[in-house]
């Protein structure tokens, strides 16, 4: 697996996932501009891999704060969390890991400056060691739902390069494969960036796990002709009542599953549950620029001046779920009470 982000030299380095798999390229990352710089440009996508990048950042631009007491320090690490958390509105683990920075310098009122950069650093390296280890712990608790013989449909890229490495949805594909379970993958191709075509089925390929890549709008037919025995994709931002913000496509696709009688599971780590939203109408989601849909590679595909609409997400109601894969377990209905349990 190739790694998606690391912290090396003071410099914080991220696969430019925009460039897979034509090259692999590292995006250097000098400062906390540059990390957010990296994830508004979708360098680096994917909610884990969003909140370690985060953390990184900020512990970044912490060694940019020239101020040497502890609360002129405390005022300049805000203002750069709080540019921080602009940089992507939907993916909840953005703010989770801008909060666990935050909490982590007001602990440490009594330390020095230079002491309090060093734990910052290091507790950015903790965030991604921890997103690894949550995400084999979820891969092997979702075997529960993974039969020794199945075809599994996927939307968007939920594997290794959405997170800080192994992966969620693809997290339990993977633990599979390695269980020797005969398994194959259907990957939607997921316009308009194609990160199922270019990321997912890169990943499998590297991986030797059998992969088939189709049309976005080709699902339900196949489903129709049970080609199909289960969904599994990622999130990026679950509700208290379960309903699920994740990659633009997902809800059509946990509908058709539903309508086939097929079960549609969602794999994520606890950080990216929000029990402070009551359900996914009050998920901010994001839009992304129109050019998006109509240009590829900078190459017009439709009409001049022709008018687009390009929402990065949607919202799986709740009520399309089977169930929600975690670290700590598998969330089942109601999943309020269950998500209520974990908070």
């Amino acid at each position: 697996m190739i790694p998606t982000i690391e912290w090396k030299n003071d410099t914080v380095r991220m696969i430019d996932q925009r460039k897979i798999p034509a090259v692999i390229e590292w995006y250097v990352c000098r400062s906390c501009e540059d990390v957010i710089k990296g994830i508004k440009s979708m360098v680096i996508r994917g909610a884990p891999a969003i909140g370690v990048a985060a953390g990184m950042g900020l512990a970044l631009g912490a060694l940019s704060i020239m101020e040497t007491s502890y609360g002129s320090f405390l005022r300049a690490f805000r203002d750069l969390a709080d540019e921080m958390l602009l940089a992507r509105p939907t993916a909840v683990n953005l703010k989770w890991a801008v909060t666990r920075m935050i909490c982590l310098v007001e602990e440490m009122k009594e330390l020095g400056v230079d002491q309090i950069k060093l734990r910052l650093k290091n507790e950015s390296l903790k965030i991604l060691e921890e997103d690894i280890a949550i995400n084999r712990q979820m891969g092997q608790i979702g075997q529960e739902l993974i039969p020794e013989k199945a075809a599994i449909l996927t939307h968007c890229n939920a594997g290794s390069l959405a997170t800080g490495g192994y992966g969620t949805a693809l997290g339990v594909i993977r633990a599979a494969h390695e269980n020797q379970k005969h398994i194959k993958v259907i990957a939607d191709e997921t316009r308009p960036w194609l990160q199922g075509l270019r990321l997912t089925a890169f990943e499998l390929m590297e991986d030797s796990i059998p992969v088939t890549v189709i049309a976005d709008n080709a699902a339900g037919l196949l489903m129709r002709r049970k080609k199909i025995d289960l969904v599994i994709t990622g999130a990026d931002r679950i509700a208290a009542n379960g309903d699920v913000a994740n990659k633009i496509g997902t809800y059509q696709v946990a509908v058709l599953a539903k309508a086939n009688n097929i079960p549609f599971y969602v794999a994520a780590p606890v950080s990216t549950i929000d029990p402070s939203l009551e359900n996914g109408d009050l998920i901010p989601l994001e839009e992304r620029e129109a050019k998006e849909i109509y240009q590829l590679e900078g190459i017009e595909l439709g009409p001049v001046g022709v008018n687009a609409l390009n929402p990065a997400f949607d919202i799986t109601p709740h009520e399309y779920i089977s169930a929600i894969i975690t670290e700590k377990g598998i969330i089942r209905h109601p999943f309020n009470e269950g998500i209520s349990r974990l908070f």
